[in-house]
Parts: structure tokens; sequence; C-alpha cells
């Protein structure tokens, strides 16, 4: 469940589901004869996952387990706030300030009424020295309050109240620092819950989503019952409780091997708690307090375990996929999550067939479009079907790390499976030279002793992290630095398990920090030892390993829209840490897949009546445009629908959408080179504005369509693709765009090819 380093240089490995839920980063490698494997890249276990690529310090809210665990306020019980008969400065008659003023403290009235305030404060001090002889005051205020801070000392809060001087008296609040779940915060989940007289108390309240996985444990907080009504409970019940009420397994081999619906491995647990941890659950990550409870996108939405992936089952068959898929629709799911994919079949992929038929019989199926970016032609099976809600993946700026200090600039800097620091280490860096970025691979043995006594920094790619690291320890390192080989932040390295394994500590750091880390070879450097959470400014930034389209044979868009899916906080098993509950940072669109797996969940919760087809166009047709930037440069606006779909998923704007288009893109498929052919395709546009709606193209393929729809009117669109002769081969883009009044309501992107 980390990453493997791969063939690449300048792009990213091809992460793909291993053994365990490990992922191969070999861009020429597959998993044997896999159909389905799950979508899990880049990926950290319950030690942690680093990120950065500014050379900000890490932000420690937590080290060693110390530091707050909850966003809201708890009580310290040793101390009081006593507010005092008698208003404050702020807001008595002798002393408040005239409209549009401050407080004149040179006034004379002010100063005669703070001197009163004064003379009861100190006439209470009296009173506790006669009553109360062991509180201490820690505290005098006049100006917001009129109180005094009292240490208790055994002191009872009655005892207090018995002063006719005193108001009211309570213990002391004790408040932490508020941080926000980004994964929620870049989709607007937060606020979509709000919508419609909703709260986190009730978002995706009622609406079952089915995981298609390796099980939930349902020991883990994020799946506690406690405050569910009873519900019944399907399959083997020793799995179940009243939040995730179904648990299955399907696999050819359930009765010969003893399969149970238990979460052996880590995927499905994980998963699940994307779409539905239980609201502001605390969370610690290899010892370092997370600074916000986690919460699921859909906190409310009960949760079905349909394991297709039992005990150390990493293989899944179409069959089994299918029956999970079919009974959970039986069981009376709503919302399906697929964080699993496999080869193509072409156009008579029989999973992709069910997909489209569950969607048309209104379950929502959410499906992973694949790790193998970039590139492409790279989509999986089953999100290359046309009806599935297929998830392409995007960065979450945050992780838990360490910091590598070169003179005076920090850089983050992210540990996987090799060893750690366990104090500070100070040496000089030694740069394995290369032509890539000025760095080396390292994935040939190096010159003896050419990295004695110091800190090794070459570049990620070509070989697996334990070759280059191997090489390092031989040639002398005493740890390692890998440069990561694409933008955004780090990710937490994998061992892949061959021997002898490398013994000496192992970092991954942003590629931001290349050329400066090139530009210090030789100088002091320090790996510090305490790990802590950090959050930083790469969000939105296209993972490279999500797969692209357009599909094969019919050469249609997909992904539909990208959701947060590197870097992303859920739960882990209780098998899966020394000190449950476990959480840990994964990537790959296996991650970003339940995000929309929650989000049709809170659409659903909002929107009860709607089918399938208008929760996924909700979710995929009102998506930010023009935010998701390439994994190359972590800068450059990444436009092609086919890597970004309609864009990054907006779930406030979804639950708020008032048109809706089927299907959710237009592909005319591949027109031949130099044919001068045309193509139409009807889009169904229902307008639920309340206003005039107007339908326009722009874009730089040769699309057209017009339309003026009226309020409460459902009416067919045909769009229109035209090719020139002699037109050159490569992909064409276009953009539907829906307009009511002056406010863009909706889009859906178009495409075709010409070969």
């Amino acid at each position: 469940m980390l990453e493997r380093d791969g063939l690449g240089t300048s792009v990213p490995e091809i992460p793909r589901s291993g053994w365990g839920g490990y992922t191969a980063d070999i861009t020429t490698e597959k998993w044997g004869l896999m159909n389905n494997k799950r979508m899990l890249a880049a990926a950290a276990s319950a030690a942690l996952l680093i990120t950065g690529l500014t050379a900000a310090p890490p932000i420690v809210t937590a080290s060693g387990g110390d530091g707050a665990s909850s966003p809201s306020a708890s009580v310290d019980s040793g101390r009081a706030l006593v507010q005092l008969v008698g208003d404050p400065l702020a807001t008595a008659a002798k002393s408040r300030p005239a409209k549009g003023n401050k407080i004149d403290f040179a006034n004379s009235r002010v100063r005669s009424y703070r001197a009163e305030l004064a003379a009861r404060r100190n006439e209470f001090k009296q009173w506790l020295g006669t009553n109360a002889p062991n509180a201490r005051v820690t505290g005098e205020f006049d100006l917001s309050l009129n109180a005094i801070g009292i240490e208790l000392n055994g002191t009872s809060l009655d005892t207090l109240r018995r002063s006719p001087l005193v108001l009211t008296v309570e213990y002391e609040g004790l408040y932490h620092p508020l941080a926000d779940d980004p994964d929620l915060s870049i989709i607007n989940a937060t606020q979509a819950w709000q919508e419609q007289g909703g709260s986190a108390a009730n978002a995706g309240e009622g609406v079952k989503v089915a995981i298609i996985d390796t099980g939930i444990d349902i020991t883990h907080p994020c799946f506690s019952d406690s405050g569910y009504p009873p519900a019944p409970h399907l399959g083997t019940q020793a799995f179940t409780n009243n939040k995730v009420i179904v648990a299955k397994v399907f696999s050819n081999k359930a009765i010969a091997g003893h399969y149970t619906p238990e979460a052996i491995q880590d995927h499905g647990t994980h998963v699940a708690g994307t779409v539905a941890c239980n609201y502001q659950t605390p969370a610690k990550v290899d010892g370092v307090t997370i600074p916000y409870g986690i919460s699921g996108v859909a906190p409310r939405a009960l949760l079905g375990n349909y394991n297709v992936f039992p005990a150390d089952v990493v293989n899944a068959r179409s069959e089994d996929i299918v029956n999970a898929l079919d009974a959970a629709y039986a069981d009376g799911f709503d919302v399906a999550n697929m964080s699993l994919g496999g080869g193509s079949h072409g156009v008579q992929d029989l999973l992709t067939v069910a997909v489209d038929n569950l969607d048309r019989a209104n379950m929502v199926v959410a499906v992973a479009a694949g790790n193998s970016g970039p590139g492409p032609d790279t989509i999986e099976s089953p999100g290359m079907a046309a009806r599935a809600l297929t998830a392409g993946a995007s960065t979450v700026p945050h992780f838990v790390g360490a910091t590598l200090t070169v003179g005076s600039t920090p850089y983050p800097i992210a540990s996987g499976n090799f060893a750690v620091v366990g104090s500070d280490l100070i040496q000089p860096l030694g740069v394995v030279a290369g032509a890539t970025n000025g760095l080396g691979a390292a994935c040939t043995a190096l010159p003896a002793g050419s990295l004695t006594a110091k800190i090794a920094v070459l570049r990620r790619g070509t070989c697996s992290f334990t070759t280059k690291i191997r090489n390092a320890q031989a040639g002398g390192a005493l740890a390692v630095i890998v440069v990561n080989n694409v933008a955004g932040d780090p990710t937490a390295m994998a061992a892949d398990g061959t021997a002898p394994a490398p013994t000496i500590p192992a970092y991954m750091v942003g590629l931001a920090a290349a050329s400066a880390l090139v530009a210090a070879n030789a100088q002091s450097a320090t790996i510090g030892s305490v790990l802590g959470y950090v959050q930083t400014s790469s969000v939105d930034i296209m993972a490279g390993f999500s797969s692209q389209g357009p599909t094969d044979v019919q050469r249609r868009i997909k992904p539909d829209v990208v959701a947060p899916g590197v870097n992303v906080l859920s739960s882990l098993p209780r098998t899966a840490c020394t000190e449950p509950p476990c959480f840990a940072f994964f990537s790959g669109t296996s991650m970003a897949t339940p995000h929309l797996a929650g989000s049709a969940a809170v659409v659903i919760r909002q929107h009860p009546d709607w089918d399938a087809w208008q929760v996924r166009s909700a979710i995929v047709n009102t998506a930010d445009q023009g935010v998701l930037k390439s994994y190359r440069n972590g800068t450059t606006v990444v436009t092609d629908p086919n890597i970004v779909g309609a864009g990054r998923e907006n779930l406030l704007s979804a639950v708020n959408a008032t048109v809706l288009l089927d299907p959710i893109s237009v592909s005319f498929g591949a027109i031949p080179s130099g044919s001068g052919q045309s193509g139409t395709a009807v889009v169904r546009i229902v307008n639920n504005s309340g206003s005039e709606a107007t339908v326009a193209v722009s874009g730089n393929a040769t699309v057209s369509a017009a339309a003026s729809i009226p309020a409460g009117v459902s009416m067919d669109v045909t769009v229109t693709a035209t090719t020139a002769k002699g037109q050159r081969a490569g992909f064409n883009f276009a953009t539907l765009t829906v307009t009511a009044g002056s406010v863009e309501v909706a889009h859906a992107a178009l495409f075709y090819e010409v070969r």
C-alpha cells in the first residue's frame, strides 16, 4: 500500500494493485492475469505519507502523540472563570463608546467606572480569602468581561457561587487549533451539507452505499453505530452493525477457503471511510494527532460490505463482481462504489454492460478510472462503462512528515517502508549526478566509498526504491533522499521485497527541491526525527497515474470527473497498526472514487426522487473547470476532457444543480482523416432553473448546438460535429454550456478523434 518505484523518469510510474494492496510502479508490468484489481497507488500504510513542494517547514501540530485531539473545546476542571455582577467596560452605560467610536480610556467617566470594577474585584478577592482560601487568582478582566480567573486548588464551583458578587461561574474551556478536513474543503462538501436545511448530522442519512471491495472493519470508530437507529442486518452478522448493515462475501473460492466478509486487507476500510466515516472522528497517524476530526463525504450514510477480495485474495472475477453488484441492488442499495479495475475487454465487456444496466435501473455506480496513466487510452474496465460515474484523481495538500534542513531552508520529506532516523542526523549531502534535473537514479552500483558518511540525494525512476537505497548504502551513504519526478507532494515509498533489504533511513522529497539540493552538494544537512502534520499548497494537481481516455473501440470521454485521490486520509482495519484505531494516507483513483460515491449519497439525500442519471449529471456537469493542473509542473491548467473529464467535482454545485443532461458528455468516436464526415448526437436537457436556458458550444472542435429551453421544460438538443476534408489527425474537444440568465448552470465535454 506504499509506492514502489518503476521505469519512468519524466513521468510517474504506473501504480497497479498487487499483493496485499501494495502498488507496483513498473510501467511494463502487469500483475499476472489479473481481471480486476483495487485502484490503489502511491499509498502509505499506518506509517506516514509526507508531502510538500514549498520550502516551508512542517507545521508540527502534534508530535509523539501529544497535542490536540479534537477540534472542539473541552474544559480544565482545575481552573474557573468567575463573572462578577456588573457590566464590563464594553457594555456599561458609563463607559460604552458612542456609535462608530472606541472606548475612550482617558475619559473621566470611564476611568471612574473602571475603578469601581477594580474595587469590586478586590472585594471579591477578600471574600475568597475568607471563604475559599485555597483558590488563587490567575487573571482579572474588565473590558469584554467583568471577571476573574481562578486556579481552584480543590475549591468547588458551588463554593464560588455563594458569593453575592458572583453572577456566573464555569470551568475554563480548553481550545485547540481548528483545521478543516482538506478533502471535504476541496469539493465544498461541508457547505453542501447545509443546503436545504441539512447539516453534518444528516448528510447522506438513510442512503445506502455498497462498498464492493475488501471488507469493512466495524470495530473502527469511523463505523461505530452509536446513535444509529436499529436496522435489519444482512449476511454474516458478526461483521455488521447499524451503520454497516450488510456483510457478504463473493468469491468462487469462498466455500473451499472458508472465507468470510471480514476485512483482512485494508483497502475496503479505507474506501468506506472516505464515503461515510462518522462525523469528526479523531485520528492519529504514526503517533501524530491529526488536528481535525475526519469525516466521510456522506457521514450519515449506511454502508454495505460486499467483499470480493476476501482473506488474501487479490483477484476478483467479473462474475464475483456482478454477483456483488446484483446483491447490492437487490438489498436496496442506492449507490455502489467500485475502486477496482482491470484490462479493457472491448465493446462486449460484460462487466461494463452490467454497470450500465444497473444505472438504468437507478443505482449509481462509482468506478475508478484506473492507475495506468499517464497517456491516452489507459482507461480501465469497468471505469470505461458509459453510464459509470468514473473518477480521475487529483491531489490533497496534506501529510504527516519529517524535515530535511539544508542551511536555513527546510524541506518536508516522506518516509514509507524504509527506516527513519531515531534522532536528528547531521551529515553532508552526497548528490548522485545524472542527466535528469542533475540527478542520477542509482540503479546500478555506485563507486565504493563515493557516499561514505553522506546523505545521498538521487532521483526517482527507472528501478525500484529498494534497489536505489541498497546501492546508496553500498556506496557508504548513511541515509537517502529520493527526489520525486512529478509535481506535487512526495509520496511514501515501498520496499520491493528483494534481499538484502537496505537498512539505512530513506525519504522522498518534492520535485521542486531538486535544483536546490543539487546546488547544495557537500553542504551539511539535517534530517529531523520529529514528525508532524503538514498542509501545503499542492492542491488540484492531476495525479500522473490517473488513467486517461478515450475508451477503446467507442472512443468515449473518460474519466467523467476528477476528485481528490492523492494523499487521502482515511480509516484502516485494526490489524493494520499496533495501536488501533488505524488511519493512513493512501493515493490512487481508488481514493477518488469514494468521494464520488459519497457525493452521490449526499445528492440523493437532497433529491430522493432523482434517477441515477440525474445524480450523475448533477455531479459531473457542475464540476469546477480550469482548476486542475498538470502533474508535470503543477501550474499548467489541464483542459483535455480525456484527462480531467468535466473538471474537479464541486458537491455544493451538485446539490444545487438546476439543469441536468443525459448523456453527461458527448463523444462522436473516431472519424477517418480526410473523409469530411459529420456526426450528430442528441442530448436530453432538463431545465429546472426557473429561467429560460440557452445552449452554446465553444472549443477547438467543429461542433455546433443551439437551443433555448423554457423553464420547467425537458428538451432534446441535437449536437453536430463536422470535420473538414484533410483535417489533421488528433483529438478535438469542445464544451457545451448551458446558461440560465447570465449564469452558467451546466456544462458538458464534447469530443471526436480524427484518425
